[in-house]
């Protein structure tokens, strides 16, 4: 209880502080229609209009609670119109996207602690790599992957996602893998420890707390990326193009809608990441 009453502190507070922006906003159309009419209005009879608007300016909780619950459980999980649907397309973007960008991060990560020559090359151009904007660099993706001949939209999502998600996992691998330090080291070289074996049996293992950490950070900006590469594209599939569909038709409930189903699916994500890092532990015989 001491745990969860703090997290509903704040909530209220933000639902609070939503509604009351809500009403402001929204009253903006209120009023102009009350003045096209050339009626007074009192903000009694402001308040209740701007909550059921069909086009808000800023929708208030309850409708966008009441268009996810729709795009939810209202509609077959096969209909274009259900968030479930556009929910696992992005997740299958997703995916991809993660698993390429954690086989990207942990081959980089590894090649920099073996060399040298690597750490002093490699890494100053995978930070210098974060500085460009995803949207500027999403168009060029795509340009190019058509150019190659790779049709479909998924494997240019997967690669927007994965080089949104490789840094994390590529930094906190470098981190991990030299976290033991030089005792540890020099203990294995008088045991006659090869260097795989060292990798294997110290850094590796060292190097877990690191990873998992990593995972729960790339998981979120691989779907962030995914989301991104599905506006250039033209995608009709997805929440990033439900997001963009409800913002070309004027559609505010559907675009709100989209960005809370792509949190919810950001933090069940993030929840599996949790679970296997438990597991991994639990496996190793690290507690808990």
């Amino acid at each position: 209880m001491n745990r969860v009453l703090p997290v509903l502190t704040v909530l209220a507070g933000i639902v609070v502080i939503w509604y009351a922006a809500a009403i402001w906003m929204n009253s903006t159309w209120v009023f102009d229609q009350a003045n096209r009419a050339g009626t007074p209005v009192s903000w009694a009879e402001v308040i209740p209009q701007t909550m059921t608007q069909d086009r808000p300016l800023l929708p208030p909780p309850h409708q966008v609670g009441a268009e996810l619950w729709k795009g939810l459980f209202g509609q077959a999980i096969t209909s274009k119109r259900s968030l479930v649907y556009h929910g696992y397309v992005t997740f299958k973007g997703t995916m991809m996207g993660f698993g390429l960008g954690i086989l990207a991060g942990v081959l980089l990560a590894m090649a920099i602690v073996r060399f040298r020559v690597m750490d002093m090359s490699v890494m100053p151009w995978a930070i210098i790599s974060q500085t460009i904007p995803i949207v500027a660099l999403a168009p060029m993706i795509i340009t190019l992957s058509s150019q190659m001949g790779l049709s479909g939209r998924d494997l240019p999502k997967a690669v927007i996602a994965a080089y949104l998600s490789f840094f994390p996992v590529l930094v906190s691998m470098v981190k991990g893998l030299r976290a033991p330090d030089q005792m540890q080291l020099d203990l294995l070289k008088t045991y006659g420890a090869s260097e795989m074996a060292t990798f294997l049996k110290l850094r590796l293992p060292a190097s877990m707390p690191y990873f998992f950490a990593s995972l729960k950070v790339a998981v979120a900006a691989s779907l962030v990326g995914t989301i991104v590469g599905e506006l250039p594209t033209g995608a009709i599939e997805g929440l990033g193009a439900r997001m963009l569909i409800g913002s070309q038709f004027g559609e505010p409930l559907i675009m709100w809608a989209a960005l809370f189903a792509a949190a919810i699916l950001a933090g069940l994500l993030i929840l599996v990441v949790g679970f296997v890092e438990r597991l991994a532990r639990k496996r190793m015989g690290v507690p808990a």
